[in-house]
């Protein structure tokens, strides 16, 4: 056939599971981070606590198994059907497990109210999973099939009569599919621990057989317990030491607990069918409104806002910590999601009946008027903040309106261009190395902003002192996108930011301190791909001499053993090391590390938002147990050199 001809052969159809393994990242967000491979727990066990918000279940276990790369999840349910389907002549568990959208789930005869209305979570794992077994304990016997990548391997199989009723599936994450099939007990445990927060009375067992220990998750508190783990895990409390709860449950079930920090950025876990809305939705929409007509209400009736002051949806909102939890039968509405991984939801009738019940936390104030009074307070001093914070930032505006150039920090030596998407920054470590990135550097695109030694720690530092810090301003100052919620990334004036330190550990520990810098008041701008890490070599080898001379630059030490492995003996060999970037000469720092056609970048990306906040505050925080155990725990790991 003719390169190019396009007819009715072209076309594919894809059957059965096909389509989960071809495009997997349709299904479960994608397969090179870890979110992927842990969106298969997720699926199960999201199954498993369908069964108990309807009432069905009240206890699920979850197990880690010793190779790390599979998973058990077992509830005391009713058990997956497992008689044969009238009208596809197969056991209903075989249809769930190999056919996308089938399931229980799409009316309320059998539940209620469900996460997984799509009918594809099951099978999904199914597909993308080397190995499943399917037991079920239904009817006064256990039955059991096995699967292997999506297809069944062999019939349903009936075993000994049992007392037990419930579904055990246990899955082995498909190596052909993920490039690490490597299960993390902190995620899971996490995963778990949400959905135990979120569902009163229900019990979750986590037993991890790679460590031989044991966990129980159970909340009687459920959402306002959650709320509360959040406070000790920030160190926070809350402000007029009052945590919010609200509840109702007419048709659709909604539960909020909240309350605000001193912290000004704002946080809002919204949930839907126990179904984590990373993206918000109209839920979350509606909690927002209901919350600033509370607050409007009580500050006009009881004429508390000081004259020239106005307040705005984010003052009310800042420092804000909240988890919003709606349950919604089926009879009540299709739950509308925004693809299979479901991070916003668009229900527009659920907006009204969040609005309406968190717009009573006015009545919440009027009792408690010390407690309303402290927050209006706190609102208030956000309000004349941003206030303030826009003035000044009016006032540069008409000041750099002139030239570009003006009122940047001294220590930056900008780029010709005037073109963000033609301009870069190179972050670097001291003046020596950005000696060498000046004088290396294209000067009519990369800007080169050295810092002295190494930044405040800002996961445990307060933002207090990170304002009045030099080096951070000069670095917002030279980015001109501002920072924390006032951030404008169509005022950032470079595409890419690439911080660029020494191939060492403490180049290493700068990196990281401005990573979380970044992380927790430039997000934005990590977010939309800005953000960039320079990877610069820490060898160059040079082999042979004068015409026959070849030059290979390594960038660890494990490449250059391997690279000496493959090329042999050689009768001249010449190594050189690297302790900074300030010893390469202009020259060399521009082969490798500056020029864009040459140079290596790794981009900073955020994966799970949760996280990150987790592992900052573990490893960077005021609670120094976190460090200390995971020393212990690693400490066999550590090559160190006396």
């Amino acid at each position: 056939m003719a390169k190019g001809s396009y007819s009715a052969v072209d076309i594919e159809v894809l059957e059965g599971l096909e389509p989960v393994r071809k495009r997997p990242g349709m299904y479960i967000g994608g397969t090179d981070g870890h979110a992927g491979l842990h969106h298969l727990v997720k699926e199960i066990l999201d199954n498993s606590v369908d069964e108990a918000m309807n009432g069905h279940a009240d206890m699920i276990t979850v197990t880690l198994h010793k190779d790390g790369e599979s998973v058990t999840v077992e509830d005391n349910g009713r058990g997956i059907p497992v008689d044969i389907h009238p009208k596809f002549k197969k056991p209903a568990l075989e249809i769930i497990l190999t056919t996308l959208h089938a399931g229980g789930k799409f009316s309320d005869h059998n539940y209620v109210t469900a996460g997984g209305l799509h009918g594809v979570g099951a099978s999904v794992v199914n597909a993308l999973s080397e190995k499943l077994e399917a037991t079920v304990f239904r009817d006064g016997f256990e039955w059991k099939q096995n699967f292997s990548r999506g297809k069944t391997e062999g019939t349903i199989k009936k075993l000994g009569a049992t007392r037990k009723k419930g579904t055990r599936i246990y899955f082995k994450a498909d190596n052909e599919i993920f490039k690490s099939v490597e299960f993390s007990e902190k995620r899971i445990e996490k995963i778990i621990e949400e959905k135990s927060f979120l569902y009163k009375g229900l019990k979750i067992v986590f037993k991890n057989q790679k460590d031989d220990t044991e966990k129980t998750f159970y909340y009687p508190e459920g959402i306002k317990s959650y709320l509360k783990s959040m406070l000790e895990g920030d160190s926070t409390s809350p402000v007029g030491g009052e945590c919010f709860d609200l509840d109702r449950a007419n048709g659709i079930k909604i539960e909020v607990a909240f309350c605000w920090t001193e912290s000004t950025q704002e946080q809002v876990f919204s949930y839907v069918n126990g179904i984590h809305t990373k993206g918000g939705g109209t839920h979350e929409d509606g909690f927002k409104s209901g919350l600033s007509k509370a607050l409007r209400n009580y500050i006009s009736v009881h004429n508390l806002l000081p004259k020239g002051v106005k307040i705005t949806g984010e003052d009310i909102r800042e420092g804000l910590v909240a988890v919003l939890s709606v349950s919604v039968p089926g009879a009540v509405s299709q739950l509308q999601f925004q693809g299979q991984t479901k991070d916003r939801l668009n229900n527009p009738e659920l907006e009204a009946p969040v609005d309406a019940l968190v717009k009573s936390f006015e009545n919440v104030l009027n009792s408690k008027p010390s407690v309303a009074n402290a927050l209006v307070e706190r609102i208030t001093l956000a309000a004349k903040a941003r206030a303030a914070a826009r003035s000044a930032s009016a006032n540069v505006s008409r000041k750099v309106g002139v030239s570009h150039r003006l009122n940047l920090p001294g220590k930056l030596t900008d780029c010709s261009s005037t073109k963000p998407e033609n301009s870069e920054l190179f972050i670097v470590e001291g003046d020596s190395a950005g000696g060498s990135a000046k004088q290396g550097r294209d000067r009519g695109t990369q800007a080169v902003l050295p810092l002295r030694g190494k930044i405040l720690n800002s996961v445990a530092t307060s933002h207090q002192k990170i304002s009045e810090n030099k080096e951070l301003v000069d670095l917002v100052s030279a980015l001109g996108c501002g920072s924390g919620k006032d951030i404008r990334l169509d005022k950032l004036r470079y595409s890419k930011v690439i911080i660029l330190t020494d191939a060492d550990a403490d180049g290493m520990h700068i990196s990281a301190l401005l990573m979380a810098f970044f992380f927790r008041f430039l997000r934005p701008l990590v977010a939309a791909g800005n953000l960039y890490i320079g990877i610069s070599p820490l060898y160059r080898l040079k082999f042979g001499s004068g015409s026959k001379e070849e030059i290979v630059w390594v960038y660890s030490d494990e490449e250059k053993e391997k690279v000496l492995k493959e090329k042999g003996t050689r009768s001249k060999l010449h190594i050189t090391r690297f302790k900074g970037l300030g010893e390469m000469n202009p020259d060399t720092l521009w082969e490798t590390t500056l020029n864009p056609r040459s140079r290596k970048l790794l981009q900073i990306t955020i994966d799970e938002i949760d996280e990150v906040e987790s592992m900052l505050e573990s490893l960077m925080g005021k609670d120094s147990s976190d460090r200390y155990r995971m020393i212990q725990e690693n400490a066999h790991r550590l090559e160190v050199d006396i």
